[in-house]
């Protein structure tokens, strides 16, 4: 059984400092464009989440989107929380439990086997956020819970310009990643299908293995195992002790 309720947590439309975006339709407040992500194929998140939890968890994802990801965890059998602060994007998702708000304020009286942060939202801008974004995690885990991130390369901001295909006709171009003082790089990025071409600019924070511990650490988290080779995918667990 589904459950295709949406509750509300202090949302807000108002447009991030320092984020942008540009294109056809609803942009939302981190520059997003939600029919841009209606387009974009799904790879092989679900398969890394579910061989990561057990079957049939309950998952909190932070930043659902359209639910490119939410639609597959449900088909595998997960029950799926979905948050984001995008009314536009909520209203796309389909088969769970949404919830608007921004995510590194969001306060659930509820803890979950799994807590999701993908789309290299730990890389935000802000130290005050990223804080906000893991001390979410570590306040909606259960205590036996795992907490699921997924974060850039380790040349994800070097090695640009590059660009790969999306689907069978559209293309995404990382264009550049420029420095703007504190550890944090302006990233252009811009997406082109033969009837539409979308623009995201966003700030973002490279971390090296040292500085993402601490981070985690400071939110009371600490690491388990890395899931993929190329250690985009990490799986946390509630610091004991």
């Amino acid at each position: 059984m589904t459950d295709d309720r949406t509750d509300e947590a202090r949302p807000t439309d108002e447009r991030r400092e320092g984020y942008d975006g540009t294109g056809p339709g609803a942009i939302t407040p981190d520059g997003c464009a939600v029919e841009l992500y209606e387009r974009l194929p799904i790879r092989d998140e679900p398969e890394v989440i579910a061989g990561a939890v057990p079957p049939g968890a309950s998952l909190l994802e932070l930043g659902c989107g359209v639910g490119r990801m939410t639609r597959p965890l449900v088909e595998l059998g997960f029950r799926v929380t979905a948050v984001d602060e995008s009314a536009d994007m909520l209203a796309r998702v389909r088969g769970a439990r949404t919830v608007r708000a921004p995510i590194e304020r969001l306060e659930l009286d509820e803890r979950f086997d799994v807590v999701l942060l993908a789309s290299f939202l730990v890389h935000a801008g802000s130290r005050d956020v990223r804080r906000g974004l893991l001390e979410t995690c570590r306040r909606h885990v259960a205590p036996d819970g795992c907490v699921l991130i997924q974060c850039e390369g380790e040349d994800w901001q070097t090695d640009v310009p590059r660009e790969r295909a999306l689907g069978e006709n559209g293309l995404v171009r990382v264009e550049s990643a420029t420095p703007v003082g504190d550890g944090v790089n302006l990233v252009h990025v811009v997406y082109e299908f033969p009837d539409a071409r979308w623009t995201q600019t966003f700030p973002s924070r490279p971390m090296d293995r040292a500085e993402f511990e601490r981070a985690l650490a400071e939110a009371g988290l600490t690491i388990d195992s890395w899931l993929t080779e190329d250690r985009t995918w990490v799986r946390a667990l509630p610091a004991t002790g």
